[in-house]
């Protein structure tokens, strides 16, 4: 390969021998707003989370009952959208500028034909309450978070298609000024839906609902505008292409399935938390919102990972792709472990700004939460290494073996596991387990033997996959 040829490869510098090296100022150019983009959704989770506290320690743990439930549900079918990146970074490094606008064409496309199942799923929240048995006020909190939350499934998906188009065209300043447009105005929208219009915990579904319908709109401005039809002619004619289409599907689902195997199992794990008491559901809940901060600008690195993997096999070097993807892996994981030890450091000031000082429960969850910030350092570096390894085999085009162990894992091992060594006998869903009864710590023991397995297969096929 020719020097002229490998000053085309992405992130990528000559150095003084001729040798071809990581151009960590480049990588960061794309990554920093992927990074404050995934840190605004942190955000945003962390002030839905104070506004929802506001209302009581029920809410928190009603909330946290459902919170990777619906991520699960979103996450899942949003793999169609999140695989536009993969589409559009790998046209966009091969030159074909039309293929990228026809992937997120097709992404939208996809949304549409999904709407009608959402619209289903939530109706029948009640129904699916009913059989997590939680308590009373605990459920009819959960009722009213669920369905409008769950109806802007398909706003998801569509904002998901347009962001990936950005992303994987490397503007990922885009997202980054959307991101925090949604953010400002969910914070205004919980206010005033919560409070002012008395509408509590519906009221916080409805305005992270609305917000992203408005982030939606302003990607879509975004992308018929004058620059970008200029550039990409992405204002034509937007029939579907049901070839593409196919395709999304064919890749995406499995995709999602991928993305949701750990969330799966968190979303479990969580339920399994507040049916065992308010008190270790509603600490899991403060410990996961607070660890966002950790776990979701580590989405950012890996997104940014995922473009420039897929930009490098798009150019033609394996070689190139397989350097860039284990510089985003290492990154991924040094900001994990950093920031989680700063928070759990920490957690004696910051998990009293999220609960209820009107609360009878709250020195008991203040405490154990503190307690379980420590266990969660352990699990979010096992998971970054996930995060960044299943991002990188998305950029490569590689998604189905990866999903299949994922899911396997997932519910063969850590759902089982975690039931039985959190509830005791007579406890939890299902009697033919065993039943340990470690209780909230047995459940934390689960979540980390999971990452720790699931962390080291991906990563694990990425290297195969690297070296090919």
């Amino acid at each position: 390969m020719s020097v002229s040829v490998q000053r085309d490869l992405p992130a990528m510098r000559i150095g003084s021998q001729g040798k071809r090296r990581v151009d960590y100022r480049a990588f960061w150019l794309l990554a920093f707003p992927l990074f404050l983009n995934s840190g605004v959704q942190a955000i945003l989770n962390l002030t839905d989370s104070w506004f929802i506290g506001r209302l009581s320690t029920d809410a928190i743990a009603a909330m946290g009952a459902l919170y990777f439930l619906i991520l699960v549900l979103v996450t899942l079918f949003g793999g169609v959208g999140m695989y536009v990146q993969t589409l559009v970074a790998q046209a966009y490094g091969n030159g074909d500028r039309d293929r990228a606008v026809r992937a997120v064409r097709a992404g939208c496309w996809c949304a549409l034909l999904l709407m009608p199942l959402f619209v289903v799923l939530s109706f029948s929240g009640s129904t699916l309450l009913s059989f997590l048995q939680f308590s009373p006020a605990v459920e009819q909190l959960a009722l009213d978070y669920w369905m409008p939350r769950i109806l802007g499934g398909s706003i998801v998906i569509a904002s998901l298609a347009l962001t990936s188009f950005f992303n994987g065209i490397g503007r990922s300043a885009v997202t980054l000024k959307v991101a925090i447009a949604i953010a400002l105005l969910n914070i205004v929208l919980n206010e005033v839906l919560m409070f002012r219009m008395g509408m509590g915990m519906a009221g916080a579904a409805w305005a992270t609902t609305l917000s992203l319908l408005g982030g939606l709109l302003l990607l879509l401005a975004i992308f018929l505008s004058t620059q970008t039809r200029r550039r990409f002619r992405s204002h034509q004619v937007w029939a579907p292409q049901w070839k593409t289409i196919r395709h999304l599907f064919a890749s995406g689902i499995p995709l999602g399935f991928l993305m949701t195997a750990d969330l799966t199992g968190l979303a479990l794990f969580q339920i399994m938390q507040v049916k065992l008491g308010v008190v270790p559901g509603a600490a899991t809940q403060l410990v996961m919102v607070l660890t966002s901060t950790a776990y979701m600008p580590t989405l950012g690195i890996a997104q940014a990972g995922t473009t420039l993997v897929g930009q490098s096999i798009g150019a033609g070097s394996q070689r190139w792709a397989q350097k860039i993807g284990n510089v985003s892996i290492s990154l991924c994981v040094l900001y994990a472990v950093s920031v989680n030890i700063l928070i759990a450091l920490n957690g004696q000031w910051l998990v009293p700004l999220f609960i209820s000082s009107a609360g009878s429960q709250v020195e008991v969850v203040t405490a154990l939460s503190q307690r379980l910030l420590w266990l969660a350092v352990i699990y979010n570096t096992f998971n970054a290494l996930s995060i960044g390894s299943a991002f990188c085999l998305q950029g490569a085009g590689d998604v189905r073996i990866p999903s299949f162990l994922a899911i396997a894992l997932s519910w063969l091992v850590y759902a089982p596991l975690t039931h039985s060594l959190t509830f005791g006998s007579s406890e939890g869903f299902v009697r033919f387990l065993p039943q340990l009864g470690w209780g909230v710590w047995g459940g934390w023991s689960a979540a980390i033997v999971f990452a720790v397995m699931i962390s080291s297969l991906l990563r694990f096929r990425w290297q195969l996959r690297a070296n090919k």
